[in-house]
């Protein structure tokens, strides 16, 4: 994946959602978890403008957080996000709706802000009403780290506090020209796409509309986030959240706000990959020369959720022939007999038959590029996976045990 875009100003950044002016965070130990590590963050914006616009899963059975905060953005407006780990509150009934309308209440209090302007995301595991008698005090353990303008700093305490099976905690930056971006992400698993992947809280001091805040963040999502499928499992909680203060009073052009933001959601989408559960390849699938940019995603998609070629990679095996069996259950515009598959620079399938010696590909580095010639167009997609291995499978048997 590529992190910064042409455009990019070449000083580098400072990363994480507090990198932007306007805001500050704080992640603490509130007891969700038994593990006792921290697990309640804050960010919050202090203006001067609010604006805020998010995506979400697409997933029917979405989490009661989701629920909430979809409808408390929908104005184009947020003052603060309130993210817990320990616990998915997904599943839970009427009973985790309030606990959510209860966590964005006490938020609101602790800060002075309406709590229909506090969005709430959760994660953890599925089904299990979420120890509030914990959770209410670690919010206000959270406004208090921020009391007395504190909590400029407090980004990379923030992004640990979200992770459940990361192994380390995800932040990213660009700086435009009189203005920041910042973000920080949590996910090691259930990375497939809906309209974002996992928790993402992205920030910015740019002065940019709510639609031209909703617009940016969904173009970036749909070549990043979107891009990104570890192991086809959609998770109930998804969230991408962006909130603009207009602190830095720079109003960028559109172009370049969203080159910016695409840089911050890309970099983020593959410290994704490069953390995903248990494994042990990142994985590039890129499919060119297609009628669509449709047609291309579908391909790449189908490729990366296939165990058989994922278990390969895994076994260092250039098995291609998995790679076109893939390919030919997908609607795709092709012909089998002109398809084209390279992995790592190495073109082992030519012409829908064999190509160069397969065992002249090295798999043995952590980096595997797949690219797939479907010699129907001119249109391309990249799909980001990586491989499935006895980790994966391990640490996910355990998971709520």
């Amino acid at each position: 994946m590529t992190t910064t875009p042409e455009a990019a100003a070449p000083a580098a950044p400072a990363v994480g959602v507090t990198a932007p002016a306007g805001f500050r965070a704080a992640g603490v130990t509130a007891g969700l978890k038994a593990s006792g590590k921290p697990d309640l963050a804050l960010v919050v914006n202090d203006g001067p403008l609010r604006h805020a616009a998010a995506v979400f899963t697409s997933n029917r059975v979405a989490a009661a957080p989701v629920h909430w905060s979809r409808q408390a953005v929908s104005d184009g407006r947020a003052d603060a996000v309130v993210l817990n780990s320990g616990g998915a509150n997904a599943c839970t009934g009427p009973l985790g709706f309030q606990n959510t309308h209860a966590t964005a209440e006490h938020v609101g209090a602790a800060l002075g802000v309406s709590p229909v302007d506090v969005l709430v995301c959760s994660t953890g595991l599925i089904g299990e009403q979420l120890p509030m008698d914990k959770l209410l005090p670690g919010i206000d353990a959270a406004a208090a780290a921020l009391a007395g303008g504190r909590g400029e700093d407090g980004g990379a305490a923030a992004a640990a506090s979200i992770m459940t099976t990361d192994s380390v905690p995800k932040e990213a930056g660009f700086r435009g020209h009189g203005y920041t971006i910042g973000g920080m992400a949590k996910g090691a698993g259930m990375l497939a796409p809906g309209l974002a992947t996992m928790l993402v809280v992205l920030t910015t001091d740019a002065a940019v509309e709510p639609a031209a805040l909703d617009a940016a963040l969904r173009a970036a999502t749909r070549v990043s986030f979107n891009r990104t499928d570890s192991d086809g499992c959609m998770s109930t909680n998804d969230t991408v959240i962006l909130l603009a203060s207009g602190a830095s009073g720079t109003a960028p052009g559109a172009a370049d706000f969203a080159a910016g933001l695409a840089a911050v959601c890309t970099d983020l989408a593959a410290q994704l990959i490069r953390d995903a559960e248990g494994a042990a390849h990142d994985i590039t699938v890129r499919t060119f020369n297609a009628a669509t940019e449709e047609d291309a995603e579908e391909v790449g998609r189908a490729v990366a959720r296939s165990n058989l070629f994922k278990t390969a990679i895994f076994g260092r095996d250039p098995n291609w022939g998995r790679v076109l069996s893939a390919v030919g259950t997908t609607r795709a515009a092709f012909e089998p007999d002109r398809l084209n598959v390279a992995m790592n620079g190495v073109q082992i399938c030519r012409d829908g038959g064999i190509g160069e010696d397969r065992s002249l590909v090295d798999l043995s580095g952590r980096e595997v590029l797949v690219e797939i010639d479907l010699a129907a167009g001119d249109a391309e997609a990249s799909i980001w996976t990586n491989d499935l291995t006895h980790e994966y499978v391990h640490e996910n048997s355990a998971y709520s045990s």
